[in-house]
Parts: structure tokens; C-alpha cells; sequence
């Protein structure tokens, strides 16, 4: 088993040698043994758990949730219905996301039909932006 630096373990994972220094503050990542000259050192479990941590926030998994997954898999008695179950939670919560940004993009839109582009001072987009009403249409 070939151990890896932070640096190494950054590039073979592409994850920020800050987040992954981040991932260890928070324990969502194994804190890294040490080498003789005190430098953080991982191998191939941390590569992989590391990867899967990595997909999880690609797929808009909060930091909660991953540390949900992975302590059911730490814990090594999952079911495939547990994690299933989670899944589709986060399906809702990201199709409720989605709703939500596509209600956003309308109101946005709305608001830049509404401007004439002039060179005036005067500007309908901060007018709506003060008015309370979009407040309400976001909700």
C-alpha cells in the first residue's frame, strides 16, 4: 500500500488540500497519521473514502448527510433500504431546490423585461428589489 501526501491525495482526488484539511477538523475524514518528519500521511482507504465524500458533495449531499452515509457504512450494518430511503430524501429536497431556483429565474427574468436599459438614474430592477412584494413571490 503506497502512502500518499496531502498534496497526492489532493491531485488523486481532486478535492482542495484545504477541504481535505477541513474534512479532518470536522472528522468527516480520518485524521492522517504522521510520518517521521510530522507530515500528514494517507493511503488507499483514505483515497477511497475520500472519492466517495468528494461524490456525495457533487451531488448537493450536505455535510450532515454525507457523515449520515458514511456512518452507516462505518457501522458496517446498512441495508440497501436504508440508503435508498436516504437517497430519495435528497432527491425531494433537490427537486424542492430546483422548484425553488426555477421560481427564482422567473422573477428574475420578470424583473429585466422590465428595464428599459436606459442611462437614467432611475432603475424598475431596484425599484422591485425594495418592493415587498417580491419577497412574497419568492415564498
Amino acid at each position: 500500500m503506497k502512502p500518499y501526501s496531502i498534496g497526492e491525495l489532493s491531485s488523486k482526488t481532486g478535492v482542495n488540500i484545504e477541504t481535505i484539511r477541513y474534512y479532518e477538523r470536522e472528522a468527516i475524514l480520518p485524521k492522517a497519521t504522521r510520518s517521521s518528519n510530522d507530515r500528514r500521511v494517507y493511503d488507499d482507504e483514505d483515497v477511497k473514502r475520500l472519492h466517495f465524500i468528494h461524490k456525495c458533495r457533487n451531488l448537493g449531499f450536505s455535510l450532515k448527510e454525507i457523515i449520515s452515509l458514511m456512518s452507516l457504512v462505518d457501522a458496517g450494518n446498512y441495508t440497501c433500504k436504508q440508503v435508498h430511503e436516504l437517497i430519495l430524501l435528497h432527491a425531494k429536497d433537490v427537486s424542492e431546490k430546483i422548484s425553488d431556483l426555477r421560481r427564482m429565474e422567473h422573477v428574475l427574468f420578470e424583473m429585466a423585461d422590465q428595464c428599459s436599459q436606459g442611462n437614467v438614474a432611475e432603475c424598475p430592477i431596484i425599484d422591485s428589489l425594495f418592493d415587498n412584494q417580491l419577497l412574497e413571490t419568492l415564498s
